[in-house]
């Protein structure tokens, strides 16, 4: 972190440790606390110390704090100067503690270490914004302007200071004023005109409520305000304003990159630092990952086929060779399943299963010489479809479309087709034999592996197509995460590819698992998709690997075997 890596030069002697708390003085700055933040003012002046002399009852300050000034000095005499490292990390604690109102213990903090929490610049600054002091906020930027790296920068945050000024004269009635600056201030800059026309249409606001709503504000005070010194911060080296809450985003960091070298952590992610300890090391132990088997289910009487989770995680679906599809309930509590209903009539047996977006209903897909398609409604268990478009036809592979009211299906006979709820054609793409079929999250775009080793977009919108995924063998069947960024292919002898579907590129290959005869489909897993799982023809297990740096080409060996299950 380059805490001071602006503003050095001429003012690096107010920006680290001062040179006159060695020499027994302090080093505050007239009408402000020795920590560089102004805690209170009298009329537009604030009330501090200086050289260790009160000058009134200083607002979090106390009397023998300032009394002991020159002891402290002196004390300091015997201290070796401190690095900028350690400089940093006082800086950090102040602005943490003074976060949490321990004004004085920041006073005592920077007092007996010599260093100054920010700019008397930026401090002057900042409470003139706090304050709503528009004009002193303004004229104290001309003094911020000789700390940029960018003096052009001055442009930008004025901006956002008369945006601010000018929603808080609407919020108050005041609309004459409100043009003025929107004529007069805002205007002149020739800076982000798109904006100024958005402002200008508040100006058609009915009441406040109608401002906020429209402009997307907090109201006239403390929440706005902070809100846009958060802003104005960007535009400041670190040396004259810390970043805001910089203690804790370091802290939040180091959490975060711990968990994602965790190789067994799966859990939510959640970005509140309540929820852990900074005392300790982040590590999760193996016997806290799915590895071991919790549940046989046997109600099937042949070989299951496919086993899907519906997108809440509540349900279960299991497709058999015994012309079934069994739907299972999830217990919360014990993650156990009970049987829900079982769906019969499947004469070829059920090789693929889709949930719809909001998991009402579930298609149902057969093996290779399968022509028909079975739509049923969880919910009442009734059969809502049943669609055959011609005998000679292979429907094996399905997808729905994000909007639950669609989907797209087809096989290997060379065709697929766009459908609505009741079985009805609305769309078909000729010459295409289907192993595997996606719809995007645009809705436009639907991906289809076919016997060419390559995966294209089709576009049934415009009735374009591009190729997406070239590989030298097979695409067995394919699966897209849920950002739509990335795909696991199962690639016949060659094990799972990862590819980067917006670059286009081959990211990495997973090995350990055999396939050659069976269509296996690899899934991501855990709750945030850190985890990659696919079975394997050789041995009947279910290969592992994660956490991974998706986006990090290389190779990958099994992480665990003999998982029975993995949340996809």
């Amino acid at each position: 972190m380059q805490a001071n890596g602006a503003g050095q030069g001429q003012e690096s002697t107010e920006l680290s440790c001062l040179n006159s708390a060695q020499n027994g003085e302090s080093s505050s700055a007239g009408g402000s606390h020795s920590n560089g933040l102004l805690s209170s003012t009298d009329n537009g002046n604030s009330v501090g110390t200086s050289n260790g002399s009160s000058s009134g009852p200083a607002s979090g300050t106390s009397a023998s704090s300032a009394a002991s000034g020159s002891e402290v000095g002196g004390s300091l005499k015997k201290k070796k100067r401190l690095s900028q490292a350690e400089e940093d990390v006082i800086r950090l604690i102040g602005q943490h503690l003074h976060g949490l109102g321990l004004n004085q213990t920041v006073d005592l903090l920077m007092q007996e270490s010599g260093c100054r929490l920010e700019h008397s610049s930026a401090t002057k600054f900042r409470n003139h914004v706090m304050e709503g002091e528009w004009d002193k906020a303004e004229n104290d930027l001309n003094e911020l302007r000789a700390l940029m790296h960018s003096p052009n920068a001055i442009v930008r945050m004025k901006f956002l200071l008369l945006q601010q000024k000018y929603l808080e004269y609407l919020e108050d009635g005041k609309v004459l004023e409100a043009l003025q600056v929107l004529r007069g201030e805002l205007t002149p800059l020739k800076y982000n005109t798109d904006r100024i026309h958005v402002l200008s249409g508040y100006l058609m606001c009915s009441h406040s409520e109608d401002l906020k709503a429209k402009a997307e504000w907090e109201g006239k005070g403390t929440a706005s305000r902070c809100r846009l010194l958060d802003k104005l911060q960007t535009y400041l080296p670190p040396s004259v304003m810390l970043p805001p809450r910089r203690m804790q985003t370091l802290l939040r960091q180091a959490v975060e990159l711990q968990r994602d070298r965790c190789l067994y952590h799966n859990t939510k992610l959640d970005s509140n630092l309540d929820s852990v300890s900074l005392l300790l090391d982040h590590v999760c132990s193996r016997k806290q990952f799915p590895c071991y088997t919790q549940q046989i289910l046997t109600e099937h009487c042949n070989e299951v086929w496919f086993c899907k989770f519906s997108n809440d995680g509540t349900k279960l679906a299991t497709g058999s060779k015994d012309t079934t599809v069994i739907i299972w309930q999830v217990d919360p509590e014990s993650h156990q399943l009970k049987l829900l209903r079982t769906l019969e009539g499947h004469a070829y047996g059920v090789s693929y299963l889709a949930w719809s977006p909001d998991d009402t209903y579930l298609i149902a897909c057969g093996p290779d010489d399968c022509s028909e398609l079975w739509l049923w409604n969880i919910q009442t268990g009734e059969l809502r479809t049943k669609m055959s478009q011609s005998h000679e036809d292979s429907l094996t592979s399905v997808a729905w479309n994000p909007d639950g009211k669609r989907f797209v299906t087809g096989g290997q006979r060379g065709q697929f087709y766009q459908c609505d709820l009741d079985g009805n054609l609305l769309d078909s793409w000729e010459g295409v034999r289907v192993q595997c079929l996606w719809c995007l999250g645009d809705g436009r775009a639907v991906l289809a592996s076919d016997t060419h080793q390559r995966i294209r977009g089709y576009n049934f919108e415009d009735l374009t197509d591009r190729n997406i995924v070239q590989e030298d063998h097979p695409i067995m069947s394919f699966t897209v995460s849920k950002n739509g960024r990335l795909a696991l292919l199962n690639v016949a002898t060659q094990g799972v590819h990862l590819w980067d579907l917006q670059d286009r590129v081959l990211v990495r290959k997973y090995q350990g698992v055999t396939q050659g005869f069976y269509t296996i489909h690899s899934c991501f897993g855990g709750h945030n998709e850190d985890f990659i799982a696919s079975g394997s023809e050789d041995d009947g297990t279910v290969r592992v690997w994660g956490p991974a740096p998706f986006l990090d080409s290389q190779e990958a060996d099994g992480l665990s075997e003999n998982c029975s299950n993995m949340d996809s």
